[in-house]
Parts: C-alpha cells; structure tokens; sequence
C-alpha cells in the first residue's frame, strides 16, 4: 500500500497562514520554521519572505524562543545548562541569545534541582565503593548536562 503523497503548498499566503498557525502553538527558533516551509516544498524566496512576514509579525522571536526553550528544558526536563545549550545550539540560535536565555534560569533553583537528581539517583546505584559510587553519580549528573565543578561541588556537601 502506498503511503499518501504530502500535499505541497505553493501559495505564499496559505504558507503564511500555515505559518502563523504553525508559529501561535508554539514558540519556534527560526530554523525550526524555515525547516517547515522547505518541507511544504516553498522555494528559497517564498521561506525568506514568510519568515520576515513571521518575525515582522512578532509570531517569530528567536530571544522569545530561547527563553522559552531554556526554561521548559530545565524546569520539565531538569536539563543542566550544558544540554541546553546544546539543544539550542543545534536549532541554530545565535551565541549571544543562548547566552541571554541561560542566564535566565536561577542560580538558586539550579543548585536544588542538581542537588534534587543526584539524591533521586543514589538509591537506585548500587555500587559500594564510595568513590566509584560518586563516580556513577557524577557520570549521571554530566549526562543530564550540568558542569563538573557543581557536581563536584554537591556531592562534597553531601554524604551521597
């Protein structure tokens, strides 16, 4: 059985419409929206001008979006800043917003929820030797994307 062709858009103004719609759900980086409208099969020129249409607009603000993305990572996901970064980056937004959107999370808030994983993670590792034991902790913490001088920082204070 043959899967159902996509229906390409050729109209710039349904695209835009399809685009405002797409843009008011969510917040988007503009890549993500460029990525969108070269999958409806849009030329290069339609995307370029829908997405000034878009920014214009205000339905498209990549500080908006990094914020946004910044802090739905770390307060869903309790991503550290690391990974953050990372998934920012890979949406194509500038260094200066990245660094703009990171510096919105509280210094406060980011201790406790690095603090809150390693001690939700100790139970379940069940290593006895203490220093691999904080090894597998710190491996954990690293892969979630929070910086080793913390990590190291957190379990020195504690008795994980």
């Amino acid at each position: 059985m043959d899967e159902p062709k996509k229906q390409k858009i050729t109209d710039e103004k349904v695209a835009l419409a399809k685009a405002e719609h797409y843009c008011a759900y969510q917040e988007r980086s503009q890549q993500e929206v460029r990525d969108k409208l070269y999958e409806w099969g849009l030329w290069t020129a339609a995307v370029e001008n829908i997405i000034t249409k878009l920014i214009e607009g205000n339905y498209l603000n990549e500080e908006r979006f990094a914020k946004a993305y910044a802090l739905g990572k770390f307060n869903q996901k309790a991503w550290g800043k690391i990974k953050i970064k990372q998934g920012l980056q890979l949406k194509r937004v500038s260094p200066p917003l990245i660094k703009k959107a990171l510096s919105t999370i509280d210094a406060s808030d980011y201790m406790v929820t690095l603090t809150n994983i390693l001690e939700k993670k100790a139970p379940a590792i069940k290593e006895i030797t203490p220093y691999k034991r904080r090894y597998k902790l710190q491996q954990y913490a690293i892969s979630r994307g929070f910086e080793s001088e913390l990590i190291l920082e957190v379990l020195k204070d504690s008795d994980l």
